[in-house]
């Protein structure tokens, strides 16, 4: 039997496993599928398996350092972009070569992140949103700001990946489980779409409260970077708020999201490496 070494980190408690892309995993689909598992997967952490595995290509003599980030989700897809998994890279980076400013290379552009030991944070760029129809991508005819799909009054957005963001009064009182799947496979999401709820707090601790519904996971998960910046860019669209920087807090935890007028949106909170060990390459 074949074995890898594995890290496993959370971002915010979206939980990834991190293996060193030189290791021998023939099949990294079915490798994904059976570690990730909820109920079977990997023992690991404080939850069994995993939200996704981050296969990382890490070139320490690069200025600054680089990393190559695959991720491979639980239903075996590809995953464009992953905010908080690339905030785990940059913490496993760091620990691999003590460096502190790292490009994360990801399907969806080089994304530069940062380890900020001081405040125990780790902060990414993000791109630039987008709601243009053919970005995202949706059937619709121009970028609407609110559209009705499947009965959830969404606002689509590209953070990486496509997300549906729905503005609520309580994001606790939304049958998520029911709600989200209709719209993550809609017709008018050809690529289908993240389905992210976002609870508008101004006298909370937080600016909003997430709860998101992630394609390829196909359930909620604890926390996701790209849909905390999708609710931020929606409510700057939708005149919800006009500030550049807020806090989203999902439940995994408080993440600290900007999307300035001009340039890229950035992505900051903790990380933690939850748990080593090694697995079946071939399970």
């Amino acid at each position: 039997m074949t074995t890898v070494p594995f890290v496993k980190y959370h971002g915010t408690g979206n939980d990834f496993l991190v293996i060193d892309a030189d290791e021998p995993v023939p099949d990294r689909v079915r490798f994904a599928v059976v570690h990730c598992d909820r109920e079977t997967g990997v023992e690991a952490g404080a939850r069994r398996g995993a939200d996704g595995v981050l296969f990382l290509d890490l070139n320490p003599e690069a200025v600054p350092v680089r990393v190559g980030m695959t991720l491979v989700q639980p239903d075996g897809s590809v995953a464009e972009m992953c905010g908080n998994g690339a905030r785990c890279v940059a913490s496993w980076a760091g620990e691999r070569t003590g460096a502190r400013e790292f490009v994360v290379e990801t399907p969806a552009g080089d994304r530069r992140a940062v380890v900020r030991t001081a405040t125990n944070a780790v902060e990414v760029e993000m791109g630039r949103p987008t709601f243009e129809p053919a970005a995202v991508p949706t059937t619709w005819g121009g970028p609407l700001v609110e559209e009705s799909v499947e009965g959830l009054t969404v606002t689509a957005v590209d953070t990486g990946v496509p997300h549906a963001v729905a503005f609520v009064e309580d994001v606790d009182a939304v049958d998520l489980d029911a709600v989200a799947p209709p719209v993550r496979s809609a017709d008018a999401f050809p690529e289908g779409a993240n389905v992210t709820l976002a609870e508008p707090t101004p006298d909370g601790g937080a600016d909003f409260l997430q709860r998101t519904f992630e394609r390829g996971v196909e359930d909620e998960t604890r926390a996701c970077g790209t849909g905390a910046v999708a609710i931020l860019a929606a409510a700057r669209r939708t005149g919800r708020t006009d500030r550049e920087s807020s806090v989203v807090a999902p439940p995994g935890g408080d993440l600290r999201v900007t999307v300035p007028a001009e340039g890229s949106a950035t992505l900051a909170g903790p990380t933690e490496r939850e748990a080593t060990g090694s697995l079946e390459a071939e399970p």
